[in-house]
């Protein structure tokens, strides 16, 4: 008691002692609630096709000569790939030409002989006997130089398939047999395989339920699509929906959907894996926020909303679909409106924020 009545003697003060604490206002995150056009997507999984492929026989048997080609080459169309040995093919050839000319000559002397016949028969001098002889054998050489001229057409074909061309223009991939080896005609084993890459499939399974509206929006025109592998930072490829399968799979309740791209920069490679996005129309007056304000709680879908005094109110809100980093929302919100982004755990209606610098200023971009 003296040590207090002497403070209070040497004229100081004691603070007085309050129940009221002030709150600590919460740092945030903030964004914009925007209006802008949004596109309607779907979004999937698929992998990219060869748009078509070709397993290269050999049509004749022979030895291989010569491979114009290395592995994973761009071929043209009509590029000579494989030469076999044309020697055996070409004596043929000869043979059944020199055939050919021996018959002709044959039928003309024959042609010659029943002309003669003819004007003896018709003078009495020679009998019907020996002009229906001769007719028979004019009509026998010339059926033998027909067939020697099948023949020919035969062999000349068997020495063009003695050159291998690229039947597509594509990229090759392994060679499975080099110069040198004997190849037989219709080996089960390919000589190589051409995959066309430019353009390029890929194909993706679509829900059910998201089937309607594809048909719907189909409709009224071609559908762009994108793809873009997941490791890739550059554009996406672009093109458009070029097949619908014309049944659902029932085991996993999707149907197959295939976009044919042009793929003129190689980005899309046969067999990978990519994420597909099909946009089916643009919402040309949207409500969007961004993805990170959206919480999920007892009552649905909500967000924390900044009023002017610096306090967050919480609302519910209806998310019509999500596009990447950004939501859609069709009620709950309106324009110009500032959400919590980041730091909503810390927060219950009525709580007082200070948003973080750098994290948005709060009005709509």
């Amino acid at each position: 008691m003296l040590a207090v009545a002497g403070c209070s003697a040497g004229g100081e003060t004691l603070p007085a002692r309050t129940n009221n604490v002030q709150e600590t206002a919460v740092p945030v995150d903030a964004g914009a609630v925007v209006q802008k056009a949004m596109p309607m997507t779907i979004d999937v999984i698929g992998t990219a096709e060869a748009y078509s492929t070709v397993a290269v026989h050999a049509q004749i048997t022979g030895e291989l000569t010569s491979v114009n080609f290395k592995d994973g080459d761009d071929v043209k169309n009509g590029q000579v790939l494989f030469t076999l040995d044309r020697r055996p093919l070409d004596a043929a050839l000869q043979q059944m030409e020199a055939n050919l000319e021996r018959d002709i000559a044959q039928l003309a002397n024959a042609r010659s002989q029943l002309r003669r016949y003819q004007e003896l028969a018709d003078r009495g001098i020679a009998t019907k006997e020996q002009l229906d002889q001769s007719q028979t054998n004019t009509a026998a050489l010339e059926a033998t130089a027909a067939a020697d001229r099948a023949a020919v057409q035969s062999a000349r074909v068997q020495l063009e398939y003695a050159t291998i061309k690229a039947p597509l223009a594509g990229r090759t991939g392994k060679l499975m047999v080099h110069a040198g080896n004997l190849v037989r005609a219709n080996d089960t084993t390919p000589l190589v395989v051409i995959n066309q890459v430019s353009p390029i499939y890929v194909s993706f399974g679509i829900p059910e339920a998201q089937l309607p509206d594809l048909k719907r929006y189909m409709t009224r025109g071609s559908l762009r699509v994108e793809a873009r592998a997941p490791t890739e930072a550059g554009p996406a490829s672009s093109g458009q929906v070029s097949f619908v399968d014309n049944a659902i799979d029932q085991s996993t309740g999707t149907i197959t959907v295939r976009g044919t791209f042009p793929n003129g920069n190689r980005q899309l490679w046969p067999g990978q894996f990519v994420n597909v996005v099909v946009t089916l129309d643009t919402e040309p007056h949207a409500i969007v926020v961004p993805t990170t304000a959206v919480q999920e709680g007892q009552q649905g879908k909500f967000v924390f909303v900044v009023k002017p005094d610096r306090t967050v109110e919480m609302r519910t809100i209806h998310a019509a679909r999500t596009s990447g980093q950004e939501t859609v929302v069709s009620d709950g919100l309106k324009p110009g409106e500032t959400v919590v982004t980041g730091g909503q755990l810390r927060l219950a209606p009525g709580s007082r924020i200070t948003i973080r610098t750098g994290s948005g200023s709060g009005k709509p971009s």
